[in-house]
């Protein structure tokens, strides 16, 4: 059987293009996230490259200390998630995608955001899990308030 090529002349594989229903993990929660959790969502046996990316909660923004702050969300921030995340996977090999977002009060060092993207390759994962990262920070309504060590407060994403 002769070897088929894509537009991009890449072997024309499954396993090169994106999974059929890639989106395996998107929600928002109060409690705790798993960098785990997420990582295990995104296994597939076609993907040659996993990209993972963890939020944290910083002591400080803007040179100010931070002691601590809460995200709080819109009632339609899982459907904007889901549609951006449908972006990414429109727009790259997606094989699998997983977002999680904590609202709620976080103390410094807790994990306020996971995502992670497999892909066939890479550079195509590393790409897919920026653009996801950014367009969910840019797109999805979850705000920041945050609590500086002198007391004063600020909203972020408002």
């Amino acid at each position: 059987m002769a070897q088929t090529y894509d537009a991009a002349g890449r072997p024309d594989h499954p396993g090169e293009k994106g999974a059929e229903d890639p989106v395996r993990l998107l929600e928002i929660r109060e409690t705790p996230l798993s960098v785990d959790e997420v990582f295990a969502a995104v296994g597939d046996h076609a993907a040659g490259g996993t990209a993972l990316f963890v939020g944290t909660v910083r002591d400080h923004d803007g040179g100010a200390d931070v002691a601590r702050l809460g995200y709080s969300s819109h009632p339609s921030a899982e459907a904007e998630l889901r549609r951006v995340a449908e972006k990414v996977v429109a727009d790259h090999p997606v094989r699998a995608l997983a977002a999680v977002h904590r609202v709620g009060d976080l103390e410094v060092g807790d994990l306020a955001v996971v995502v992670a993207v497999s892909c066939p390759h890479r550079a195509e994962a590393f790409a897919a899990c920026r653009r996801l990262i950014d367009d969910l920070k840019h797109e999805v309504p979850i705000w920041k308030h945050q609590t500086f060590g002198d007391g004063t407060e600020e909203w972020v994403g408002v």
